[in-house]
């Protein structure tokens, strides 16, 4: 059994087709990822943290997709949510990586030593 850590980091606010590939990617991982028993969890890191108030949108064409995965984000980095204004409401807020300055981050490193094999989109 696989252990995959998915990172998504684009932005939806750029409205390009290339964020929402990038998204989209993340999700069908997570879903396949799911589907053969493998342990994954998705995090929402950077501007990424804005993907999910888009994403619970019911009129969004992979708000499905989303919602098939929901159970597998770990959560949303703290402190990137904070400088880029994301709403994260339902979502645990990510904070183990401390650095300066910000509410805390979510950690890479920690991911890696629990096992996870990372993957960013």
């Amino acid at each position: 059994m696989s252990k995959i850590a998915i990172v998504v980091l684009s932005d939806p606010k750029t409205g390009s087709e290339e964020a929402l590939g990038r998204v989209v990617n993340a999700l069908a991982v997570a879903y396949d990822s799911k589907m053969s028993n493998d342990e994954v969890v998705i995090v929402f890191q950077s501007a990424g943290t804005r993907w999910p108030e888009v994403l619970q949108k019911e009129d969004h064409p992979f708000h499905g997709l989303y919602k098939d995965v929901e159970d597998k984000i770990k959560g949303v980095s703290s402190g990137c949510a904070d400088v880029f204004g994301a709403n994260v409401a339902g979502l645990n807020l990510i904070s183990d990586n401390k650095v300066p300055g910000t509410s805390g981050m979510a950690s890479f490193l920690n991911l890696q030593k629990e096992g996870y094999t990372i993957i960013t989109f």
